[in-house]
């Protein structure tokens, strides 16, 4: 049975994770459809967003439990293979070519935190619970890390990693975890807006803002960087998309990607 479905509308495509009687969670068959679930609608012209979903009252609640216990007698060579994959899936996430929103309907927990930090954009509602509770299992948020830190910063990453306090949308949003907190009956509402505003602007240019974030954030501002950032705008202005952006700006007609 799948954990999940993937469905096209327009230029959006929306994967949901569809197993609520384990609230979400991860085990290995499920990291793997995840991950080629990512692969297939990142590599289709025609997707301008797409939106991570989930049904039932938790968006992902970390690992599976049965995954839990097969892990528990693995040796560190397959712990290493195990992590691995989930590794991989995160990547494939974070570099996936179209822009991503997570549709957080209802608690995050543990691993679950990567999926959400992994998207570019993340709109949760007023009553989802988040918790990195690794530690309290004798555990640490290590492969989920460089993501989760990236999202909700070092600060605020030094307590939650080391405390595993459940924490509440109003706070998710205040150290930037997620974009936007809403009441249930408006979420689909707001990822619908996030989903037409990217779907408005230029493909080429939205994919070359999403590495530019990738690529500068967390750098050090030196000669390096700026020459770099010199080269892209070069670059996108020169592009077929660029020129077109700015010559139907001028002309005040839109742009032949509408």
């Amino acid at each position: 049975m799948s954990a999940l479905t993937i469905r096209y509308e327009g230029h959006r495509a929306t994967i949901t994770l569809t197993q609520p009687e384990v609230r979400n969670a991860f085990s290995d068959e499920v990291i793997a459809e995840i991950t080629a679930a990512f692969l297939e609608v990142g590599a289709r012209a025609d997707v301008r967003a797409v939106v991570l979903a989930a049904e039932g009252p938790a968006f992902c609640a970390g690992a599976n439990l049965n995954w839990m216990r097969r892990m528990a007698d693995y040796t560190r060579e397959e712990n290493m293979a195990d992590a691995g994959k989930l590794a991989e899936m995160l990547r494939v996430i974070y570099e996936c070519p179209r822009p991503t929103i997570a549709r957080v309907q209802g608690d995050v927990y543990a691993g679950g935190m990567g999926l959400v930090a992994c998207c570019d954009m993340a709109v949760a509602v007023e009553t989802a619970g988040f918790c990195l509770s690794e530690v309290k299992i004798g555990l640490i948020p290590a492969t989920i890390s460089p993501y989760v830190i990236r999202a909700m910063g070092a600060r605020a990453a030094h307590r939650y990693f080391l405390t595993a306090e459940r924490f509440g949308a109003a706070e998710a949003l205040r150290i930037g975890f997620v974009h936007e907190v809403v009441v249930a009956e408006q979420l689909d509402a707001k990822v619908d807006e996030l989903a037409k505003a990217l779907a408005s602007a230029s493909p080429h240019a939205v994919r070359a803002c999403k590495q530019l974030v990738q690529d500068v954030a967390e750098r050090e501002i030196d000669a390096g960087l700026i020459a770099a950032t010199v080269e892209g705008i070069a670059d996108i202005r020169a592009s077929a998309d660029g020129r077109e952006g700015v010559q139907s700006f001028l002309n005040k007609r839109k742009p032949n990607w509408l």
